[in-house]
């Protein structure tokens, strides 16, 4: 494989809260704080257009963040109004203040169908207990009774919590579309994997793309396997979509929604496929025996995960899992117990042996 140049970080700084960075003439990094353990804060951008600005994420929805967002209306918009907002994808961190931000300025939401689809199904679906399917997941994947336990207690109303409100319609964002924003095109480019139709940004006359989490520098984005889709295959569609940025120019400034500002977005995708790939082959020679969704996760990680990073851990292990089965080397097969157990097929332990 050709070797990629290295990333680096070109800014060489970050905005402060209430802040902003110029990272080209009319292209804003914003960074907002957000309640997630090891990330802690979100990156956003403001686009300057004729009339007023493109709002790129809306972060998460408390009040702490409501009020740095006034402070940047205030002093960074050039007395313009915001005339528009995009929200790569429906996660909380990116989603949570769009309603506000609507209300604010009297605009509509864009962003893709399935992430509109996808987020305001899990917001109205809201309840105080746990649903029945919800369980079933969990305990088929192998939960034990205190975890189980722990699923029970969080309820399923994280969604109606991290949001606002729920924007009730929107403006649809489709593969190939293209945006002219302050004379300049910005051709959408969409993801999979992460989340359903992730929406990036690319500008070539900027030579700048807005990935949002489906490109990220430091770490891998989170690719995992939830109740509402219990047999998906998302690693499959996140490594093929590596293939849909491979087209953009080498020295091009990627805009992330975590850590920094980077160049080396193909060292960085050449990275994703070693990476999962590493983690394919460390599972393939740990299920030389059935194991459960939980015995797998060692063999994937290089760190003992804390309690609140299991669940993530768990996700992942199962996406490594599925891309497995659906490249024909791996079973999954429910045992006496009604646990789903995974297994390498016996032709290709020979291989891996």
């Amino acid at each position: 494989m050709k070797k990629q140049q290295e990333i680096t970080y070109p800014l060489g700084t970050r905005p402060g809260d209430g802040d902003v960075i110029e990272v080209t003439e009319g292209v804003l990094w914003v960074r907002m704080p957000i309640p997630f353990k090891g990330l802690d804060y979100i990156n956003l951008y403001l686009i300057e257009d004729t009339e007023g600005w493109t709002m790129v994420d809306a972060g998460f929805s408390n009040a702490r963040i409501k009020g740095l967002w006034d402070e940047i209306f205030d002093k960074h918009l050039k007395g313009k109004p915001v005339t528009r907002l995009i929200c790569t994808h429906f996660h909380p961190d990116h989603m949570g203040l769009a309603a506000w931000v609507m209300e604010k300025w009297g605009i509509p939401l864009t962003m893709s169908f399935g992430e509109w689809t996808f987020g305001r199904m899990l917001y109205l679906e809201a309840e105080e207990e746990v649903p029945d399917y919800i369980l079933n997941f969990y305990r088929q994947i192998g939960f034990t009774p205190a975890m189980m336990r722990e699923v029970e207690k969080r309820g399923f109303d994280m969604f109606s919590k991290a949001f606002h409100a729920m924007p009730m319609g929107f403006v649809r964002l489709e593969e190939g579309d293209v945006l002219n924003i302050g004379g300049h095109d910005w051709s959408v480019i969409v993801g999979t994997g992460h989340a359903p139709e992730h929406v990036c940004l690319h500008c070539k006359d900027k030579n700048i793309l807005i990935s949002g989490d489906q490109v990220l520098p430091r770490i891998t984005p989170h690719i995992g396997v939830y109740p509402a889709e219990p047999f998906a295959n998302p690693l499959q569609k996140f490594l093929a979509s590596t293939e849909k940025f491979r087209h953009l120019p080498e020295d091009i400034t990627v805009l992330p929604a975590h850590n920094d500002v980077f160049i080396g977005l193909n060292n960085q995708l050449d990275f994703y496929l070693e990476h999962h790939h590493e983690r394919l082959a460390r599972l393939k020679a740990a299920c030389q025996s059935p194991k459960t969704a939980i015995e797998i996760v060692p063999a994937l990680f290089d760190r003992v995960l804390e309690d609140r990073d299991m669940g993530l851990g768990i996700a992942e292990g199962l996406a490594h899992c599925h891309y497995l089965i659906g490249e024909g080397e791996m079973e999954r097969n429910m045992g006496d117990d009604g646990v789903w157990r995974f297994v390498t097929k016996k032709s290709v332990q020979e291989k891996v042996a």
